[in-house]
């Protein structure tokens, strides 16, 4: 497990503002690493023991689909934070994904 790489992960995450969701692809091409995302993947499957917090609610893949809820419990933990923030979620998919699509590249 390279830590560092996840510790810069979190950093990003950490940026992305509530009401907003970014990919693990644009995270990924944040980083310089634009052929990680499932390395993203898997840096957020433990975000849940990184401190300070990461609001990996707000990390879905590329189609807006929330393919991290497995990683909440209960799974369906995830589509509540996000709506908690006025995202609305059908069907495991971010409805408006490319409205509430927050870039990275454009903040960092």
């Amino acid at each position: 497990m390279d830590t560092n790489f996840y510790e810069q992960v979190y950093e990003v995450a950490r940026l992305v503002p509530k009401g907003r969701v970014t990919s693990y692809g644009a995270i990924a091409k944040a980083l310089g690493v634009a052929n990680s995302s499932r390395m993203v993947g898997h840096a957020m499957a433990y975000a849940g023991q990184a401190s300070p917090k990461v609001p990996a609610h707000r990390i879905v893949n590329s189609s807006g689909l929330l393919t991290g809820r497995f990683h909440f419990s209960p799974p369906s933990l995830m589509q509540e934070l996000l709506e908690k923030e006025g995202i609305t979620v059908v069907n495991d998919k971010i409805k408006n994904f490319k409205q509430v699509f927050w870039d990275p590249l454009q903040e960092l």
